[in-house]
Order: structure tokens, then C-alpha cells, then sequence
């Protein structure tokens, strides 16, 4: 199935082998695909190609993947960008260390290429269904702009990272209900997006330190909610 809209891909890796299978199968299901073969040289690219979705892998020359990612959210321009990590690595303290760097996904190899068209489409159908939701929510102080991911608070703009946007605007969208982490994995990342529940942890600590403390509550043994008491 062709993609609705003409997304751009960067692949990044430097296994050629890898890069070679990722372009062949985008490139036949409609994205645009451009590739690096370390981290610093993706984000040479990715300045100049402008990607919607970045598969990056970890372990790489130069540059590793997650040194790459850390650079590219502090630049404005890919604050929203999909950032999908690739590595043979499957310990914990990776995908940890890879969410905090501000991955969306995370993907051990070997990959699987109709599997990552799964997870590809998946991203693209929450594009979409985020496009039909209430563009604004003005709560406790802050106003959440779902058209420019940006948080206000008072006059001052926050601008979050798109996943730690799209987990504070889902919990401000239903004030003082609490979410369990699963529930939070499943509405905020999807189903089809294999990811721990210490991924939720990492992304409330950094939402909490750039708007406060007060505003997600932790409900002991059971989850999180936007808290307006």
C-alpha cells in the first residue's frame, strides 16, 4: 500500500548490506529515501533532505546513533522528526539510553522489512488520526497547540520533543484520569510499536522538568495523570 503522503526517509547505517535492503523496499512502497553511513554525516543530510522519519542505527563509526539523535532534537527543525532506532544491541540499558536520546521506536535487527513497513504505517496513521483532534487544549495554566507542537505557559513557549508532546497533550486531554503504562504505550507509541514501560518513565521525568512538577501526577502502583486538584 502506497503511503498517503509522500513521506522522506533517512536510513542511516553502516552496513551497506542494510541500507541497501531499507532503500529497496521504501522505495518500492512510495517513500523517498535518502542515506548516511554514520551519525555525523546524518545530520549533514538530514539537514538538506529535511526527513519526516530517521532509522538510525546505534553502533556506528564517527558518530554513533545515539550522539546523532541527542544533536538532531536540540535543533528546532527536528523536534518533530520520527526517529526510529536500528541495532543488534537488545539490552535494556540500550533502548533506555535511546528513548531518553528522544527515540520515537526502537528495532532490533535482523530486520525485517515487512514488519518495518507495519511500524512505518503505523506512525503514518497516527499522523493523521492526531490531525483530527482538537488543536488546542488551555488547562491549568498551559496552553497545548497541537498545530505547532508547542506548550505555553503563561508567555512563556516550550517547545517538547513529539513524543513528549503527544504524551502530555493525551494526558491533558482527559484531566485527572489516570492512564496505566500500558495504556499510555499503547494510545501514545501504538500496538505496533514494541517499546518497555520504563519508556513512559523516561519521557513524564522530562516533560515534568520543562513544565513543572505539578502538573502529572504519579498514582503509586498503578500509572500517571494530568492532575488539576
Amino acid at each position: 500500500m502506497q503511503p498517503s503522503t509522500n513521506y522522506k526517509i533517512l536510513v542511516v547505517d553502516d552496513d551497506s548490506d542494510i541500507v541497501e535492503l531499507l532503500q529497496y523496499n521504501l522505495t518500492r512502497e512510495g517513500y523517498e529515501v535518502a542515506q548516511a553511513d554514520n551519525g555525523k554525516k546524518a545530520i549533514t543530510v538530514a539537514q538538506h533532505f529535511k526527513p519526516d522519519i530517521i532509522l538510525m542505527d546505534v553502533m556506528m563509526p564517527v558518530m554513533d546513533g545515539i550522539a546523532a539523535c541527542r544533536q538532531l532534537r536540540e535543533m528546532n527543525e527536528f523536534r518533530n522528526t520520527h526517529v526510529i532506532f536500528l541495532t543488534a544491541r537488545a539490552e535494556e540499558f540500550s533502548e533506555v539510553a535511546a528513548f531518553d536520546a528522544g527515540a520515537d521506536d526502537f528495532i532490533t535487527k535482523p530486520i525485517k522489512p515487512r514488519a518495518l513497513l507495519s511500524r512505518l504505517a503505523a506512525f503514518t496513521r497516527r499522523e493523521a488520526q492526531n490531525e483530527e483532534q482538537e488543536q488546542v487544549i488551555e488547562i491549568s495554566g498551559l496552553r497545548i497547540d497541537r498545530t505547532s507542537f508547542a506548550v505555553y505557559k503563561g508567555e512563556d513557549k516550550i517547545t517538547l520533543p513529539k513524543k513528549e508532546f503527544e504524551l502530555l497533550s493525551f494526558l491533558a486531554a482527559t484531566p485527572n484520569k489516570v492512564y496505566t503504562r500500558e495504556e499510555l504505550l499503547n494510545n501514545v507509541w501504538g500496538n505496533d510499536v514494541y517499546v518497555i514501560a520504563r519508556t513512559v518513565d523516561v519521557h513524564i521525568r522530562k516533560v515534568r522538568e520543562k513544565i513543572g512538577e505539578d502538573n502529572i501526577k504519579t498514582i503509586k502502583g498503578v500509572g500517571y495523570k494530568f492532575n488539576t486538584d
